[in-house]
């Protein structure tokens, strides 16, 4: 995670603290780089905190550590997983097409009927858009989402938010329960059961994205790079 671990946004489900950030370091794109190169990593996966007091939201941040690592580490694979540049998208996905990843990530997190709840300051409507700009920028990158789910939602929603993403052209998806990271946090709405997984897995399939995890641990990042590379959803995600 770059940028900080101070969060402009406030969302409920999450455990990353809020409030006013620091300035950016501008040896972080560097400091990561000899990190990537020093664990010979093969596929790396860069998030941040939303910074909403960037002009760029930090894209060119984002960019900077792409550039670095390109350098030093030429042959690793770089998913990038974003904040949604509120306000600055056209912006950002500027600025990142000039050093773009070789997968473009952001999680659509839930439903549009839970954000103002759950996603406060965002916008369903814009999330898609920015995957979907993003393709306009990069046609041959992959673009990818991630969705909790146990929050509150149904079924049908669900079914709905993989419609919308096929729709706007996302080519993997990662679907997994919604765990409480504290009494203070959103609770949990309910337990998904793995019929219920199967059922957006199979759906998914359907809608032919290139890949599509769906059960109960799957996460947005981990395992990054057994998804891009086509293997099924590991068996260990699949215990309630």
């Amino acid at each position: 995670m770059i940028m900080g671990d101070i969060c402009t946004r406030r969302c409920p489900f999450c455990d990353v603290a809020h409030g006013r950030p620091n300035i950016l370091d501008p040896n972080e794109p560097k400091h990561l780089a000899e990190t990537v190169k020093n664990l010979n990593l093969k596929y790396v996966v860069i998030t941040s905190v939303d910074r909403d007091d960037l002009k760029d939201g930090g894209a060119q941040h984002f960019a900077d550590c792409i550039r670095e690592i390109r350098q030093t580490s030429p042959e690793t694979l770089i998913e990038i997983l974003v904040p949604d540049f509120r306000g600055r998208a056209d912006i950002a996905l500027k600025i990142l097409s000039q050093n773009p990843p070789d997968v473009f990530n952001h999680n659509i997190e839930t439903v549009p009927r839970l954000y103002k709840a759950m996603r406060p300051g965002a916008d369903y409507k814009h999330s898609l858009d920015l995957l979907k700009k993003f393709k306009h920028y990069c046609s041959e990158i992959p673009t990818k989402c991630g969705l909790m789910v146990g929050l509150g939602e149904v079924e049908a929603e669900v079914i709905v938010l993989l419609n919308d993403l096929k729709d706007y052209q996302v080519d993997y998806v990662t679907i997994g329960q919604y765990l409480q990271p504290s009494k203070s946090h959103a609770p949990i709405h309910r337990f998904v059961t793995l019929q219920e997984f199967k059922h957006y897995q199979t759906h998914g399939e359907r809608l032919a994205f290139k890949n599509i995890w769906s059960a109960p641990l799957v996460r947005s990042s981990y395992f990054a790079d057994r998804q891009y590379h086509g293997e099924a959803v590991p068996s260990p995600y699949m215990s309630e």
